[in-house]
């Protein structure tokens, strides 16, 4: 009897083992609550002290401090102070820890050692986000979150609060990426084919196609991008003699909206009652290049008046609601003249895997010059990576959850009663095919009927 149990016992311990494996490789997630989370807990609890002061990251004690030390706790050797730990935090994806920074040091000391740190307590990454004066939050994640994109089911309420918030990508800290357009109106999109800039178009139009807002499309690859779409979107154009129509058509649509600002006599759109309040609209041009590319010279014209057009409603449209979404494989000035202008205006920006270093100078060097060398490293084998800065020249990686083309367009037709009708747009809007339900196919065999 004996025998059995230890042979029971035995194969459960196998078995739990050769299930953590699985686990570990499967699903990180189930593997990091189980096993990962508590063991970097009690190592990162044991070790704290010993980490912090091998990576310089204490400071010499207060002169009261030492004073205390030496006559009431009767010790003459007195320690270096690390930072105080407010908080420790799991999470599925990894672990978080407040610190109180003592006098002496600053955000960027600690986050010079991050490295250091992540090989001391043995997790996949560490990352230092100063949350107010004094204090810094470790974000440790146990695994890569990036190899299989997880959104999480709920924004924290800081970035959830806004009318036009939409979460599109996934953080290497395990945090949602998302667009907020009344903080950042304007974004620019680059990266080359197959790199995944269109499954970050496609999470973007599926997140804007559940809020009130107008979606206005400029795809001039005759719409094979975005006519799927077309039961959300308020106006298309799908050649450049449309999308220079539709840009003046928007302009005049800015215009009208800061009459009614000035007749209220608010100075965003977002201050007026909600009655009289217009929609907010979001354009979404797919390919930039092709707005400023001419065949002939005959076109240089209808081209300076579209980059025109594109240039006031970077610079003034966001107080009435009308934000732009740009994408495109480079933007320089090779384009032409008034590239460098509008590229200016683009405060967001999010460059996917690039052909060339000189194009993710484009897209990132003036706003965030660190950032360019992390765009240049993408392995061509992971689509949707990108590095996402802004102007406040913070940086991060992100990559976008995998949306089939199909979904994004059903996602359109499920939310196409949300799709406003603006009377300057109206000549814009794009046909919906009416879709019938097929006939009942007529049965092969003719019933008969049954007499008595």
């Amino acid at each position: 009897m004996s025998d059995i149990t230890t042979v029971i016992e035995v194969a459960g311990a196998l078995s739990a083992a050769g299930g953590l494996g699985y686990a570990k490789v499967r699903a990180p997630r189930v593997f990091w609550s189980l096993a990962g989370l508590p063991v970097a807990r009690v190592r990162f609890a044991a070790t704290y002290h010993s980490t912090m002061d091998v990576c310089g990251l204490t400071v010499q004690p207060s002169r009261l401090r030492a004073f205390m030390v030496r006559n009431v706790a009767r010790r003459q050797d007195v320690q270096p102070v690390p930072p105080k730990v407010r908080k420790v935090r799991g999470s599925s994806t990894g672990m978080r820890a407040t610190l109180r920074l003592p006098a002496g040091l600053e955000p960027a000391d600690v986050a010079a050692a991050s490295e250091r740190l992540r090989h001391a307590w043995g997790v996949h990454s560490v990352h230092v986000v100063e949350t107010k004066p004094g204090f810094v939050e470790l974000r440790m994640t146990g695994y890569d979150v990036l190899r299989h994109v997880k959104m999480p089911r709920r924004l924290p309420r800081k970035l959830a609060s806004g009318p036009l918030v939409v979460p599109v990508a996934l953080r290497e800290d395990g945090s949602a990426f998302v667009r907020d357009y009344t903080k950042i109106p304007h974004g620019l999109t680059l990266g080359a084919n197959q790199s995944g800039k269109s499954m970050y178009q496609r999470n973007l139009i599926a997140g804007l196609a559940k809020l009130p807002v107008g979606l206005v499309g400029i795809d001039c690859k005759r719409g094979v991008e975005q006519r799927g779409y077309a039961p959300r979107l308020s106006a298309l154009a799908v050649t450049p003699d449309e999308a220079s129509s539709l840009l003046e058509a928007l302009v005049g649509e800015m215009e009208d909206r800061f009459d009614v600002l000035s007749d209220h006599s608010v100075s965003d759109l977002w201050d007026l009652p909600a009655k009289v309040r217009p929609v907010p609209l979001v354009v979404l041009v797919d390919e930039v290049a092709e707005l400023f590319l001419t065949a002939a010279k005959k076109d240089e014209e209808r081209r300076d008046r579209m980059v025109m057009h594109m240039i006031r409603l970077a610079q003034m449209a966001r107080a009435v609601g009308i934000y732009l979404e740009v994408c495109g494989q480079r933007f320089g000035s090779e384009l032409g003249k008034g590239a460098t202008m509008l590229r200016a205006q683009l405060t967001g920006r999010v460059v996917h895997r690039v052909n060339d270093k000189q194009t993710a100078d484009m897209g990132l060097g003036d706003i965030a010059p660190e950032a360019v060398f992390a765009v240049t490293t993408i392995p061509p084998d992971r689509p949707g990576v990108a590095v996402a800065g802004d102007a406040s020249g913070g940086w991060s990686r992100i990559r976008t959850p995998e949306l089939t083309a199909a979904d994004a367009v059903a996602i359109c037709h499920e939310h196409a009663h949300l799709t406003p009708a603006v009377p300057a747009l109206a000549p814009f809007r794009p046909a919906v095919p009416v879709t019938t339900a097929p006939a009942s196919p007529s049965p092969l065999v003719k019933p008969r009927p049954v007499t008595e």
